[in-house]
């Protein structure tokens, strides 16, 4: 490119506000990139550029060797601030001298968000950052994928687990959970408040958090308390000998042991019926864009039974080729009683309760019989 094109360029790109001043010498400095908070003599400044789909008000946490890894997660002097001026930046000041064991960020770091799980590389592998900038500096560290955007694209592979695993569903509603050990082992996989979840993963509708417990851990007799971080909140001791793979149900009030709620494939979107009619027999009618969709009167019957979030459903699968059709759907005992027609666009899975005097939608995620 000649001069002249050249200095177009910028001229052209300092008018869409993609740059600050600067001349033909000088790297080109994007509006995200600038720096939002004032560098300190005595600390190490991070500016985070956070992934798409962060929130205003997610909470953030730098987790490191540097400061015991996960432990971090919850305490306020590794949160980071947004930016007052900026919709993607979140700062934080570090200071070297509270860094544990002599470790540095050059051992690597990441970050966790306590509503979007961990850092992953777009690759979908753990994130690990290893800049190592020194005190009174300003460094700009980019984000990658939040766990929680791989949740869009299906249910994740089982990961390899290192020993026997121990599954949440976590319903407390904390903004970070930690798990605490002790019993043949005090501590085990760390002090208090103990560790937080290794990863999350959806099965059969749920989205578990789990804890590896580590193979070198077979067979010892442990009672786990889950907490918030160690915030203040915490549940029983849950008694447990880690002899197996294990999948818990908690609250803020308690912790009950589940079975494994088994992955379902399904065909296109699926409409799932908590059924209450007392009838002998279920069966689904539609009619609308495509009347007889899927099979005329009285219709299909249910495709299968799914336990989410542990309720027990009956479903019909829509069939991929029907998305988007908008249809009226007609439940009756085989021909026999019927309900009203309830209108619904097949564009994602749907939640109904049905009894004798109707059908009502439901959230999955709060619904209990």
């Amino acid at each position: 490119m000649n001069k002249r094109l050249y200095h177009l360029a910028l001229t052209l790109l300092a008018l869409t506000g993609l740059v600050s001043s600067c001349s033909d010498k000088e790297d080109i400095v994007f509006e995200h990139e600038r720096q939002q908070f004032e560098t300190r003599a005595d600390r190490i400044l991070l500016e985070f550029i956070a992934p798409f789909g962060t929130t205003a008000d997610d909470k953030i946490y730098i987790i490191g060797a540097f400061n015991g890894d996960s432990a971090a997660i919850g305490q306020e002097q590794y949160m980071l601030t947004k930016a007052p001026q900026s919709d993607v930046k979140w700062g934080i000041y570090l200071d070297p001298k509270s860094f544990a064991d002599g470790k540095t960020l050059a051992d690597g770091f990441r970050f966790y968000s306590a509503s979007q799980g961990m850092e992953y590389t777009i690759g979908g592998k753990a994130a690990l950052h290893t800049d190592n900038p020194g005190v009174g500096t300003f460094t700009n560290v980019w984000g990658q994928r939040w766990e929680s955007y791989y949740w869009s694209d299906g249910e994740k592979p089982e990961p390899e687990h290192d020993g026997y695993v121990v599954y949440v569903d976590d319903q407390t509603g904390w903004n970070a959970l930690t798990l605490y050990m002790w019993g043949d082992v005090n501590d085990l996989n760390g002090g208090w408040p103990g560790m937080t979840p290794t990863g999350t993963l959806e099965k059969g509708g749920t989205k578990w958090k789990y804890f590896d417990m580590g193979a070198a851990n077979t067979g010892l007799a442990e009672n786990l308390i889950f907490n918030n971080g160690g915030n203040g909140q915490q549940l029983p001791d849950f008694a447990f000998t880690i002899d197996r793979d294990i999948y818990l149900r908690i609250t803020a009030s308690g912790v009950e042991e589940v079975g494994q709620e088994p992955s379902v494939k399904h065909d296109g979107f699926a409409v799932f019926v908590y059924d209450e009619t007392g009838w002998d027999a279920l069966t689904l009618y539609m009619w609308g864009d495509v009347n007889d969709l899927n099979s005329g009167w009285p219709g299909m019957e249910p495709t299968g039974k799914q336990t989410v979030n542990g309720v027990a459903y009956k479903y019909f699968d829509m069939g991929a080729a029907n998305a988007g059709l908008a249809e009226n759907l007609i439940f009756s005992n085989a021909g026999n009683s019927q309900l009203a027609d309830f209108a619904f666009t097949i564009d994602r899975d749907i939640y109904l309760h049905i009894t004798t005097s109707g059908v009502t939608e439901i959230d999955p995620a709060t619904f209990q019989p």
